[in-house]
């Protein structure tokens, strides 16, 4: 692997990909957050808290830690060599062409599931506003806006998701020192107490087996933090953004997940939050402030359309590559004249029209369902992220590769730990009723994408020469 990433080619800004790089540093930066902070803490964290109790919030640690030796160990090849395709390029050239067909069109689809749970979500937000709109309408009609903001230019994204994060951390850094500020002056909830996070049952009130069960939550609110790979081809001065932008992920953990869920439930008991509320609405309007419920709604409801919209510009990059590997259809590796993968956006688009069936058919469950579903996904891309990396260390350790400027300390023993970790949720799934579907659909994705492959794939990636130079530099 060379330390050189993609030239610019003669026309200024673009990259060897057809690609421009229209995202600057405070683009990067608010992508990488906003990757951090999505509707699986906005929402799903209020069934976790339901289900786990003031242990959820060493469950956020926990996971947050693992997620930061993915993202270091992401980083180190990131550095090496930014492609749009990312994990699912390295995958293919580090660990062999199964492993990259499957893992690319894997997290293809793992986007596709987390962008339909997101449109979910928009329903759910909207109607607190509008509860007469059935939730497959609101669906629908931000899918169609939020492709449309997609097919702009690439810097029109990175605006976009600017604000969105930008919305997202005033609202919790909000939340975070108002409650504090709750909790010393004494306004606010009239049972607010740091009392509570040990009151009514305990740390772990149901048990640590319940604790366990809420890593799927945890694991889901997450999801997205990868985004920066796929964004790093597009990204201006790379090799100086990226280490910036991973190495701020532990106090942005810190921050926006383990100190909002401790003031959650500083503030309120954990009994009165529930799934079918986010936890963060419910604090806002129980403080007392005019229209604060409807206020954290609207930034909610921002945050669920980031997170699709992050979903789109990544299934668009990846398809685009997949194609430029032979194993997707060459019409969806076109860019626009904006120098965007405008095909693969709507292709991508198109598939998250399921989100509208589901919530047609189970608006009830479809949240609950869609989730479990991504959280498999994630297991398995963070779980290729590692083994790419142990893959690319040993081609160093043998002198096949060059060492990045960004290497992640005790390789080895982390990303065994992180291994074990992913591992053990996925048993975890088995043993939750509202989880187990995504066990059952395991086989059947797996045998989708393995037939796939030895079908078509094989044959296509055999054609296509490695993108990646796994060589010394000179």
């Amino acid at each position: 692997m060379t330390t050189t990433t993609s030239p610019p080619t003669a026309e200024t800004g673009l990259t060897e990909e057809g690609l421009r790089q229209g995202l600057r540093t405070r683009h990067i930066r608010m992508i990488a957050i906003g990757g951090a902070i999505g509707t699986g803490l906005f929402l799903g964290s209020g069934g976790a808290i339901a289900k786990a109790g003031p242990a959820l919030i060493l469950t956020y640690a926990i996971t947050g830690a693992m997620i930061f030796v993915i993202m270091r160990a992401l980083g180190e090849l990131l550095v090496v060599r930014p492609v749009s395709g990312s994990f699912a390029e390295y995958a293919k050239d580090l660990l062999g062409p199964a492993y990259g067909f499957i893992t690319g069109w894997g997290y293809w689809t793992t986007w596709t599931v987390i962008g339909m749970a997101e449109l979910t979500a928009a329903g759910i937000y909207v109607q607190f506003w509008f509860p007469m709109i059935p939730q497959w309408v609101t669906a629908l009609v931000m899918l169609i806006a939020l492709v449309s903001l997609n097919l702009l230019a690439v810097g029109a994204f990175g605006e976009a998701e600017f604000w969105f994060a930008s919305i997202k951390i005033i609202a919790i850094l909000t939340l975070v020192l108002g409650g504090i500020a709750a909790l010393v002056l004494g306004f606010g909830p009239a049972a607010a107490t740091p009392a509570n996070l040990t009151s009514h049952g305990g740390f772990a009130p149901n048990g640590w087996l319940a604790v366990l069960l809420a890593f799927q939550i945890a694991i889901f609110s997450y999801q997205g933090v990868e985004l920066v790979g796929m964004a790093a081809a597009e990204t201006q001065d790379r090799e100086r953004v990226l280490p910036k932008a991973i190495n701020s992920i532990p106090w942005r953990i810190a921050l926006f997940y383990v100190g909002a869920l401790a003031v959650l439930m500083a503030l309120f008991a954990w009994t009165g939050f529930s799934k079918d509320e986010s936890p963060f609405v419910q604090a806002f309007d129980s403080l007392g402030i005019p229209a604060a419920g409807g206020v954290m709604n609207f930034v909610v409801l921002t945050s669920c359309l980031s997170a699709c919209s992050s979903g789109l510009f990544s299934n668009g990059r990846l398809l685009r590559r997949l194609a430029a590997d032979g194993i997707a259809p060459q019409a969806v590796a076109k860019v626009n004249r904006r120098h965007v993968p405008a095909r693969g956006i709507i292709v991508s688009g198109a598939f998250m029209l399921i989100a509208v069936a589901v919530n047609y058919v189970a608006p009830a469950h479809a949240f609950g369902y869609i989730a479990a579903v991504a959280t498999l996904g994630a297991i398995w891309s963070w779980g290729i992220i590692i083994a790419c990396h142990l893959a690319y260390r040993r081609r160093v350790a043998r002198g096949e590769a060059a060492p990045s400027s960004f290497p992640l300390p005790m390789a080895k023993v982390l990303c065994s730990i992180v291994l074990a970790f992913l591992a053990g949720v996925t048993i975890l799934l088995g043993f939750d009723a509202d989880n187990r579907i995504a066990l059952y659909a395991l086989p059947i994705w797996a045998a989708v994408l393995l037939g796939g492959y030895y079908l078509h794939g094989r044959r296509a990636v055999a054609a296509v020469p490695a993108t990646l130079a796994l060589s010394p530099t000179d």
